[in-house]
């Protein structure tokens, strides 16, 4: 494959994805550690751990495998979590991207909830959609991981089925051992109407910050 990933910072109102850097790994340190209770099957560091994290995610970038940003909360200016772009495909020709995945994302416990999430997607398919011009944008999750599954479905996008034995289990204690996958995705013919859902769900989480706040909303 000849095309070239590149990750440009791709800002949002709630939340800016930058490319990950060694100096977003205090705020993650931080974040990791908030309540790990929603991180059962999710490869989180923990606050001793990030640097190698960091260490391990840039030499998956320097394969030109993964594409790692940190999630930069623009309230606080503060890394609240990372997400990915993952395994690029090019089928139809070498210098054109088809298909690409979102994943190793991961959220501080304050942030979840709060329309972060949903603007990273927002931000990863437009780029992806509407930069890239790919054909399809894919996710999957631990089979057994329905909060992830729910968060994956509230974006948008369709369930395919249950990959059996397809990658490495993140769980505590499975060390070794392969996980089922369930996958999702987002096709260019669905983007349009999964855009609006994302821009409708993002302006409704700020309605809603603006009122907690005491802010005059439109």
């Amino acid at each position: 494959m000849n095309f070239k990933l590149k990750g440009p910072v791709l800002e949002g109102a709630l939340v800016r994805l930058e490319p990950l850097e060694h100096r977003h790994a205090a705020d993650l340190a931080v974040s990791a550690e908030e309540d790990r209770g929603t991180y059962e099957f999710t490869w989180v560091p923990r606050a001793d751990e990030v640097a190698d994290y960091i260490d391990a995610q840039l030499a998956r970038a320097a394969t030109g495998k993964l594409t790692p940003y940190a999630q930069v909360s623009t309230a606080t200016g503060r890394a609240v979590g990372a997400t990915s772009y993952w395994e690029p495909r090019s089928w139809l020709s070498d210098d054109q991207l088809d298909a690409i995945e979102v994943g190793f994302t991961w959220l501080a416990k304050s942030a979840q909830g709060t329309g972060v999430n949903a603007e990273a997607k927002l931000l990863l398919f437009r780029h992806a959609f509407e930069s890239w011009g790919v054909s399809r944008v894919d996710l999957k999750t631990d089979a057994r991981n329905s909060r992830s599954r729910a968060a994956i479905q509230s974006v948008g996008a369709r369930f395919e089925g249950v990959l059996r034995n397809w990658s490495r289990s993140w769980a505590p204690g499975e060390e070794g051992r392969l996980r089922d996958s369930a996958i999702y995705s987002i096709t260019a013919a669905e983007w349009p109407q999964c855009r609006v859902r994302l821009e409708e769900r993002v302006a409704g989480c700020m309605r809603k910050a603006a009122q907690a706040s005491g802010e005059t909303v439109r």
